[in-house]
């Protein structure tokens, strides 16, 4: 059994905080969004953090995303859920990407997807503050994701999807028993629907954050990208943004490890890629916006980045900026492309949305924007297997004649 899993926890989350004002809020209580509608962050007591987790101790754990439990909000250990949530690794693409190109390949999570990282923490975080039903919208993965740990600890799960959600998508919650119902409608208003029923107290709210413990497993890329590149961190990351949970939960990962003093005060240029037929975060982010409008007439293959309002605009927005990174969009036939090249020349099969980012690198490079021999992560945030492939229907007929030169 592995260690991490079991062993007795030491915690240090000192409280809650307002993204937006600041205020303070009590740990330990089931909250929502802050009183002014915003999401809420969790603080840690770093400094008691760095007086009892010296680095080698933390070196020596097996290298899962429980490894860094003092950096996480569970406090018991009997509130973990687990399915196995490995450390996902670095995948060179050179033929495809350049020689300074790696993959972070989120498909190894469980479920297939990166969406494993912000619910194993979420629902864990439900679990402990006793939570027995929740309901999501979701594009697919993220569903997926909370109808598996839901199940494991017996939450009950309500899961809206927009219409076109990919079949794949909506199968796979169904077959982890969730409750899952297609909407006519894009994913902020099947989130709508989810709103009313949680004012009706029919359910708690797990859309994306609307509660504040998602950032918190997802920021665990960003610890894990500190380690393996030695403490240090890359010189570019792209990330493709619909929520924008995990670019912001990476921003905190990094602030975080260099309070500890970790890492130093060098910072990753972070780019949010987002498809042209869904950019609002890129819209605001070219007028100098801290606020993104709705994106009318949401339309992209790349289902998890089709996201036509995020109720965290501003925190991605600000990390962007902070970074020195930008904003990017990119077409479907240039994401779909890309795709098909890397998987082609690197073996490696992207889902649309890491497509977009290795598409939106590409034309970075192209523009100055990026160098060639600069350090860059690209996000894979799920497996291509969940995607429709194209079509591949020659046949053989093993009774006539084979034509042997045109094989």
């Amino acid at each position: 059994m592995n260690a991490n899993l079991t062993a007795d926890r030491a915690t240090f989350v000192s409280h809650l905080e307002c993204s937006m004002t600041g205020e303070r809020y009590d740990a330990d209580q089931l909250h929502g969004l802050s009183r002014v509608g915003r999401p809420l962050l969790v603080r840690y007591d770093l400094d008691a953090v760095a007086a009892n987790l010296p680095r080698p101790l933390l070196e020596a754990r097996a290298t899962d995303l429980w490894r860094w439990r003092e950096l996480l909000p569970v406090r018991h250990t009997a509130s973990i859920v687990s399915l196995g949530e490995i450390e996902t690794p670095l995948i060179p693409i050179p033929a495809s990407g350049g020689a300074n190109v790696l993959v972070k390949d989120e498909g190894r999570l469980p479920t297939g997807s990166f969406k494993a990282r912000g619910l194993v923490m979420a629902v864990a975080m439900a679990r402990e503050l006793g939570v027995t039903r929740i309901a999501m919208p979701t594009n697919g993965n993220a569903g997926a994701a909370l109808a598996a740990y839901a199940s494991r600890c017996g939450i009950e799960t309500v899961i809206l999807c927009p219409e076109e959600t990919p079949e794949v998508n909506v199968r796979e919650i169904a077959a982890q028993g969730a409750s899952v119902w297609r909407v006519n409608g894009q994913i902020d208003e099947c989130g709508a629907l989810v709103a009313k029923g949680a004012t009706e107290g029919r359910w708690f709210d797990f859309s994306t954050l609307k509660e504040p413990y998602r950032i918190e497993g997802k920021k665990t890329m960003g610890l894990e990208l500190a380690a393996q590149f030695g403490w240090s961190l890359p010189n570019a990351i792209f990330y493709p943004t619909g929520g924008g949970t995990g670019l912001i939960g990476m921003w905190k990962a990094f602030d975080e490890l260099e309070r500890l003093g970790w890492i130093g005060s060098e910072r990753p240029r972070m780019y949010a890629v987002q498809a042209a037929g869904c950019a609002p975060i890129v819209r605001a982010f070219e007028a100098g916006l801290e606020h993104a409008e709705r994106w009318e007439d949401a339309h992209t293959v790349a289902a998890g980045i089709r996201v036509p309002k995020a109720v965290g605009d501003f925190l991605i927005l600000r990390a962007v900026r902070e970074s020195g990174g930008k904003a990017l969009a990119v077409g479907d036939p240039a994401l779909l492309a890309a795709v098909d090249e890397c998987a082609r020349k690197d073996g490696l099969l992207l889902c649309p949305e890491g497509g977009a980012t290795l598409a939106a690198y590409k034309e970075a490079v192209r523009t100055g924007e990026v160098d060639a021999d600069e350090q860059v992560v690209l996000f894979n945030c799920a497996t291509g297997l969940k995607y429709p492939l194209p079509p591949a229907d020659r046949r053989l007929d093993k009774a006539g004649p084979i034509d042997f030169d045109a094989l």
